[in-house]
């Protein structure tokens, strides 16, 4: 029998990115763009708090969600997900640049902790889901609804860095 710490647990990339992002979809990565059409605000700039909708590929079937933590330039950010250079990992704060010839973050180049470097390959991507802090109010939201929303965000953020296992090479930021 093997010991696991009592705060260890093994994230997918959704969960995780509806948990810290506090927008509320459900299902596969893949699915999200279009499940946020009409109910959240959907663009291709770069906003903390916003998640990027990766799309489906040979090698990533169901898609990838990952939150802006910090926007860098109009070209590069810092994501905070889960599931990418680790299965089930968290990964806090780490580079991602768009290498899209419009500059539209259509595709883009992330951080990938194995090489200690952005990694070889180019990712396609829908855009930016935007929720409460991100883009806005939600249209699809009621604002009674969004009461506190960003205060649990950010509490929900607190405790998901705070029981993620650091992931070598990644970069983490604090204030």
């Amino acid at each position: 029998m093997t010991a696991t710490a009592a705060n260890a647990q093994f994230w997918q990339c959704a969960p995780y990115a509806r948990e810290i992002s506090g927008i509320q979809i459900h299902g596969n990565a893949n699915t999200w763009w279009g499940q946020a059409a009409g109910k959240y605000e959907r663009g291709n700039a770069p906003k903390v708090g916003a998640v990027l909708s990766f799309r489906s590929t040979g090698r990533m079937r169901v898609g990838h969600v990952a939150m802006v933590s910090q926007v860098v330039s109009d070209r590069e950010v810092l994501l905070t997900h889960a599931n990418w250079s680790r299965r089930g990992g968290i990964e806090r704060n780490v580079r991602a640049i768009d290498v899209s010839d419009a500059g539209d973050w259509s595709l883009v180049k992330v951080w990938y902790a194995p090489q200690g470097g952005l990694g070889t390959s180019n990712y396609p991507t829908n855009g930016f889901i935007y929720g409460n802090g991100a883009g806005g109010t939600s249209p699809g939201i009621m604002a009674d609804e969004n009461e506190g929303a960003d205060e649990t965000r950010i509490a929900n953020l607190a405790i998901a860095s705070a029981a993620a296992a650091p992931v070598r090479g990644a970069v983490t930021l604090s204030n």
